[in-house]
């Protein structure tokens, strides 16, 4: 915008006008006005580019992280017979397949929402669990037996590890299990 009504100056800047030059105008600084505008345009136009491929890259990063968590859950679901996870208070959040059932646990309605109650568990392998769990110690391929109603032993493996937060607070344990009760039978 070149003029020399000052009164002109409100309504040009208002109208979209980036900079000015007082008459009379200097070339030389009339030049570096216009190089200084068409560097900050161009590095404008940089920064849109780049905002535009970083999101192209997050919306790809989040597909395979998707993708890789969707694999992760298929093999984990192949690999045992339950997958679980427990809050800090040790009950459980989530579980995928029969873990209550096959352990015996039940929710007692009498005891309140969240209680557990265990039924027919060996006490010192139970204990031993406990144990791991109160260390807060990962835990592999622990095995442990109950009493089926019928009177048959069932036994299982189990594997866990401790859940933190980023500041390093327990936030619970997650692990996987599989029935081992007739392991090595030829079916």
């Amino acid at each position: 915008m070149i003029t020399a009504q000052p009164g002109h100056k409100l309504r040009a800047l208002q109208a979209g006008a980036r900079d000015f030059v007082s008459k009379p105008f200097d070339l030389v600084e009339l030049k570096t006005r216009i190089r200084n505008m068409l560097e900050v345009r161009l590095l404008y136009k940089q920064l849109q580019n780049q905002r535009a491929e970083l999101e192209q890259t997050v919306q790809e990063r989040t597909a395979e992280l998707r993708e890789s968590e969707a694999r992760y859950r298929s093999l984990t679901e192949l690999a045992t017979d339950w997958y679980w996870e427990q809050d800090e208070n040790m009950n459980f959040t989530k579980v995928s397949g029969p873990v209550l059932e096959m352990l015996g646990i039940q929710v007692s309605p009498l005891v309140g929402e969240g209680d557990l109650r265990v039924a027919n568990w060996n006490e010192a392998e139970r204990k031993a669990l406990q144990d791991a769990i109160a260390a807060r110690q990962p835990f592999i391929d622990l095995v442990f037996s109950r009493s089926a109603p019928n009177g048959t032993v069932q036994k299982f493996r189990v594997s866990g590890e401790p859940m933190f937060d980023s500041s390093c607070r327990l936030i619970g344990y997650r692990g996987i299990g599989v029935e081992i009760t007739g392991e090595g039978k030829t079916i």
